[in-house]
């Protein structure tokens, strides 16, 4: 059975197989952090960490090029670490298991790592080779992107001292990102006094699975289901006609990531049991009629637990539970001069409920700094309104293209001259890291992209195998022809 080492490029492949074999989800970077560092040392280049736990090499340019523009070689070393519910896995101790699927690569039953990993890969290969044509580089691999940024927002100016930097971080090969969204975390939370269950009251456990998920902005507007806004219409028919009440809920696990599994326990007279589970089965159906078109089969069961000592108490409940129902998810508006990217939404990412605390999170994006401000501004009165205290984190500028940016037109030309095509030129309603490098460093020269990866940030993620190698090609075609200082 052929594995991703028989691929080509080989020498990509065999780095992003490496990067497989050590545990890197977001928040847990040591490990890679240490290979990285001693690969750039064995090759014999300067290689570092700075202070906000970024590693860094550089690479002399080749012979005759020592008159172009530096270039930043960028990606991140962190993974989205997302799994099946029946897959038992250890992001923090196991590697991840790849395969081929006919033209794809995949993980079995976890994220494959290839956001940011074929990119980290890439910039490994073009570190290694003493065959290409480049000038001065420097490689900007940054840590904990998919939870924050925090690598490119810890950035110290001077720290990197070229003057284009290409963003490896992208997932449609052929197109070629010139700007994006900008984000901010809303957190809202809520601390309560548990009460006691009435007597007479059995515990139901219900568990919502099977959703597709995804990457909270590349794919938020595919009309995805969320497991948190499928979970709190049920959670609300149960308390109005069944005398149920909430116990705890636990939903999602990423901000960026569309929640794909959710679950919460109820509290109900045990004569009304029969018929909460009819109401089960009742969304179980209607969930997947709604969504036939878009999701595989959702799975919605119901299993009877222990009773727990305390609950949410009912008016804290209701005002909870009418948040989340009214919470805005999803697309709020495209861009009104390219209608078919979008410009605004949100994402309702996290809920946990239970032992005495609520603690809600939601990931907002926006191309348009006051669309952002708008939609923040909207997600705080609705918790609010609730009784929640809101706080507005690690937000950051979305990334204003420049269709007058020289390496843009260096690279489309490049591209036609390659495969024969005009690359597309576009927006991405996603958070790269360059809006945030680009604010550090004014003046950078900054492109994205990246071969074809669909899926990022779920067990479905993938890779298209033809376009690595385009994508690698393109890197190298690029690297020779960098415009002169």
């Amino acid at each position: 059975m052929s594995t991703i080492l028989s691929l080509a490029p080989q020498n990509v492949w065999k780095h992003f197989y490496s990067l497989t074999q050590i545990p890197r989800p977001s928040g847990h970077m040591e490990k890679v952090t240490e290979f990285l560092i001693n690969f750039g040392k064995g090759l014999g280049l300067e290689s570092f960490v700075d202070e906000a736990g970024n590693v860094i090499i550089r690479k002399p340019a080749t012979p005759g090029m020592e008159n172009r523009k530096g270039v930043i070689l960028q990606a991140h070393m962190d993974m989205v670490p997302q799994k099946n519910n029946d897959t038992v896995h250890d992001f923090e101790k196991d590697p991840i298991e790849t395969y081929i699927d006919g033209d794809w690569v995949k993980a079995k039953g976890t994220t494959l790592g290839a956001d940011n990993g074929l990119g980290v890969a890439a910039i490994m290969a073009v570190l290694e080779a003493n065959d290409l044509k480049h000038g001065p580089l420097e490689a900007l691999i940054t840590k904990d992107e998919e939870t924050g940024m925090y690598g490119a927002f810890g950035l110290k100016p001077g720290t990197v001292n070229g003057e284009i930097l290409l963003n490896l971080d992208s997932e449609d090969e052929g197109e070629l990102y010139i700007g994006c969204a900008g984000g901010m975390d809303v957190t809202a939370t809520l601390e309560y006094k548990e009460v006691a269950p009435e007597e007479g009251d059995v515990a139901v456990k219900v568990s919502l699975k099977g959703l597709r998920g995804g990457h909270s902005g590349l794919e938020i507007n595919e009309g995805r289901a969320n497991a948190n806004k499928l979970l709190v219409r049920f959670v609300r028919e149960a308390v109005a006609s069944y005398e149920a009440r909430l116990v705890s809920w636990d939903g999602g696990n990423m901000r960026n990531a569309i929640p794909r599994e959710a679950c919460a326990v109820l509290a109900i007279p045990a004569e009304n049991e029969e018929e909460l589970l009819g109401l089960v089965k009742y969304c179980e159906d209607l969930f997947n009629e709604e969504f036939s078109a878009i999701e595989t089969p959702i799975s919605f069961t119901a299993e009877r637990v222990e009773l727990p000592a305390g609950e949410v108490p009912e008016e804290i409940q209701d005002n909870l539970i009418d948040a989340i129902f009214a919470c805005q998810n999803g697309v709020t508006r495209m861009i009104p001069t390219v209608p078919d990217t979008v410009e605004t939404s949100s994402n309702l990412a996290i809920i946990t409920i239970g032992g005495g605390k609520a603690e809600i999170k939601i990931l907002a994006r926006s191309s348009s700094d006051s669309m952002k401000e708008y939609l923040t501004t909207s997600l705080e009165s609705c918790f609010s309104m609730a009784g929640m205290k809101v706080e507005m984190t690690g937000g950051y500028s979305g990334w204003q293209p420049n269709v007058e940016s020289p390496i843009l037109h260096a690279m489309k030309e490049s591209y036609k001259q390659q495969f024969g095509v005009e690359p597309a030129v576009k927006v991405i309603h996603a958070g790269l890291e360059c809006g945030i490098i680009g604010a550090i460093i004014p003046g950078l020269d900054m492109i994205s992209f990246g071969p074809t990866l669909r899926s990022p940030h779920s067990p479905d993620e993938r890779a298209l195998i033809p376009t690595v190698q385009k994508f690698y090609d393109f890197l190298v075609a690029t690297l020779a022809q960098t415009p002169t200082k």
